[in-house]
């Protein structure tokens, strides 16, 4: 009898999803999704929070029927969540054996197999081929080998015997992970994976994405990842019609597909409002002439009047009726971030620190000299001082050595790591009363004053939102909003892009290389020091 083994598919594994829809408390989260991965596409799936990616990775994984739509997979599937429960009991070597599952009744199926077969037992030959086909298709013997080299480049735990429960969820999550990566899976399903690695595990995550012969399904915001690994890219970001967007050619492509989408979709709905406009001008002309414009001179005979008047009447219905034909059915765009101007005079010396050290956190003197104009990368490993420095220029902390000097008059601004406790205060009322805190104590003038609508950092429906109610990301863009607000000739960034799109992140950085102030960066992010290669650096 025929030994019931699951197969790897390999050349076959396939992954494919046709208008995929689900709804969570009446709220549409998945919208007419379709997408299909095959061995060696590589799908980055993209979208502010709270579009749906997670969701979409359970349905994909099976763990989460679409309300309509189907999925079907062709292969072996390993899942990897943002989330990872712990059971009390569980070690290391247990977690590794749950996700080697498959590998594991390879194996064993392989062993039964070689022992039928040295007895001689009839069909022996038969499910030892098919055992071996298996073992060999896997990787079996090696699994346990991929798993121990990735566990190390992760840098996570390899003592099987070390409990789960004393360990943190950055090492859970990293010990998983390698599991996955080592398990030779056809196809993969990633939410997040460079959560919890450093540089060294990034560098591994890359390269098994990279040489993985199966199928890759990777959420992430994680930009260098996605320009390094992916082949194509499924956006779940608000599109003209409702429907999410697939675009090939890698990052890249996705990058140019995107900025031409948007493009398009600002000039048709740009159309639509002119055409309205100039529809509701034409009535309104239209009932001008109606009330007053069909009068005749002065002595014409009611005769006149009469007969004007009627064809008067019926351009007005006509107008009317244009104008109650237009449909409005491109929606209007999201926002686009704004930078206000950062007026500096050129040249001129706006900070200077010389020999700055704190205690216990930055224990390196460092010193710099910023004009207008300058642009500064702080680099150095977690812990190095990086944000104790930014603190000191911007002197909300005082150093135990060293001296910070600051021209008169100028303005420095700072953009923490994380935002400070939300308020219950709408966002606009937080925002509107810092701005006339500034005004009024004379650091701005009025004129110098931008609204909150003005930056397209939150829609309207967000800044009328108390503080505490909006989400992680959208009180990041409240803080940037505040920061923008002091029209700063100093700007401080402290790991700016946490919790923003990945689009506004671009914006940002765009808005940042252009601005006349001095910037001063700090960051890990892959992506942005590639985006800011040629500005200067400070390692400490």
């Amino acid at each position: 009898m025929s030994i019931d083994i699951s197969l790897p598919a390999r050349a076959r594994a396939h992954l494919n999803a046709v208008d995929v829809c689900l709804a969570r408390g009446g709220r549409p989260v998945l919208t007419g999704v379709n997408l299909t991965v095959s061995p060696g596409d590589r799908l980055g799936v993209v979208g502010e929070n709270g579009r749906g990616k997670t969701t979409l990775l359970q349905v994909l994984a099976g763990s989460l029927p679409p309300d309509s739509g189907s999925v079907n997979r062709v292969g072996t599937v390993g899942v990897a969540d943002q989330e990872m429960p712990v059971g009390d009991d569980r070690t290391v070597g247990d977690l590794i054996d749950v996700e080697l599952a498959q590998v594991r009744a390879v194996l064993r199926a392989f062993e039964s197999a070689t022992l039928a077969l040295t007895e001689g037992r009839p069909g022996a030959e038969r499910d030892y081929d098919e055992a071996l086909a298996a073992a060999e298709a896997t990787g079996a013997w090696d699994a346990d080998r991929r798993v121990d080299i990735s566990l190390a480049a992760l840098g996570a735990v390899d003592e099987r015997d070390r409990p789960l429960r004393g360990l943190s969820v950055g090492q859970r999550y990293r010990i998983r992970l390698a599991c996955l990566l080592g398990a030779g899976h056809d196809l993969l399903l990633l939410d997040e994976p460079t959560n919890h690695l450093d540089a060294s595990g990034l560098d591994h995550l890359t390269a098994r994405l990279r040489e993985h012969p199966g199928g890759v399904v990777l959420v992430s915001h994680d930009r260098a990842l996605l320009a390094d690994v992916v082949t194509s890219v499924l956006d779940l970001d608000p599109t003209s019609d409702g429907l999410p967007r697939t675009y090939g050619g890698g990052y890249t492509g996705y990058r140019e597909g995107h900025r031409a989408e948007r493009e398009r979709w600002e000039t048709e709905y740009r159309d639509q409002q002119n055409e309205r406009q100039r529809l509701a001008q034409d009535l309104s002309a239209a009932q001008n002439r109606l009330v007053t414009g069909w009068r005749p001179e002065k002595g014409t005979g009611k005769h006149t009047r009469a007969t004007r008047a009627p064809a008067l009447v019926r351009a007005v219905h006509r107008r009317q009726e244009d104008l109650e034909a237009h449909v409005l059915d491109v929606p209007k765009p999201p926002l686009r971030f704004q930078m206000p101007a950062l007026e500096a005079t050129p040249g001129v010396t706006l900070l200077r620190a010389d020999g700055v050290e704190v205690d216990g956190r930055l224990e390196t003197p460092c010193s710099l000299h910023l004009r207008s104009g300058d642009r500064l990368v702080v680099t150095g490993p977690n812990g190095s001082g990086k944000s104790t420095l930014l603190a000191v220029l911007a002197q909300t902390l005082t150093p135990d050595a060293g001296t910070v000097q600051r021209r008169r008059g100028a303005r420095v601004g700072l953009l923490a790591q994380e935002s400070p406790p939300p308020s219950r205060r709408r966002a606009f009322e937080v925002y509107d009363a810092a701005v006339g805190r500034l005004v009024s104590s004379g650091v701005l003038d009025e004129n110098d004053r931008v609204g909150l609508t003005q930056l397209g950092l939150l829609p309207s429906e967000a800044a009328h939102r108390p503080v505490n109610e909006l989400s992680i990301g959208q009180q990041r863009r409240l803080d940037l909003a505040l920061l923008l607000a002091s029209r700063p000739q100093v700007v401080l960034l402290d790991e700016p892009t946490n919790h923003l799109s990945m689009a506004l992140v671009e914006e940002l950085t765009q808005a940042l290389s252009a601005t006349s102030a001095a910037v001063v960066l700090a960051t890990h992010d892959r992506q942005l020091l590639r985006d800011t290669a040629a500005w200067p650096r400070l390692r400490i």
